[in-house]
């Protein structure tokens, strides 16, 4: 009977391309790799994500291992591993930080530019110049612009050609220029 594979040959096998090499060698550390991140970030998810990487770069970078009588395998794996995990909590580390300094920017009391646009076309010039719109122009600019639908979807609902949409709706914004400048 053949003795299993060192490390090294796996990782030989796995710079030649060789997935199956690749899975032996992820069965054989992964388990261990996880424990060890997990005992330095309590984020699973974010443990997971590293494994991911880590793994990633063996199959990438398996040709840069130089094995040789003394060569460590696993301690290789752990760097690659652990360097990753530093890298995924300063990135981690940087959103959250541009989070709140963006946070301390937008004043609390400071309707959102969504709520804004709401205010306005309910309250504001906007809603009654749509209101003076003839229906057939006003049901066009809900149809595309309010309801989001495409020139060809608002033709289907409003049962109208599709070219009549596009002049209605050309029509509607001139009126509406016209009134809100």
């Amino acid at each position: 009977m053949r003795p299993p594979p060192t490390d090294a040959d796996l990782l030989a096998h796995v710079a030649a391309g060789d997935r199956a090499a690749f899975e032996a060698f992820y069965r054989r550390h992964a388990a261990w790799l996880v424990l060890r991140l997990r005992h330095r970030c309590p984020d699973d998810g974010l443990v997971d994500e590293v494994v991911q990487e880590t793994f990633l770069d063996v199959w990438r970078g398996a040709a840069r291992f130089h094995a040789s009588p003394s060569s460590d395998v696993a301690g290789w794996l752990w760097r690659v591993g652990s360097r990753r995990l530093v890298d995924a909590l300063r990135r981690r580390h940087s959103r959250d930080r541009l989070g709140r300094l963006l946070a301390r920017f937008r004043r609390r009391d400071e309707p959102s530019a969504e709520e804004q646009v709401l205010l306005d076309v309910e309250h504001g010039d906007l809603s009654g110049a749509l209101a003076r719109l003839s229906p057939e122009l006003r049901a066009v600019i809900q149809a595309t612009v309010i309801d989001g639908l495409s020139t060809a979807e608002a033709a289907v609902l409003l049962g109208i050609p599709a070219g009549t949409v596009k002049s209605r709706a050309m029509r509607a914004r001139q009126q509406l220029r016209a009134e809100l400048t």
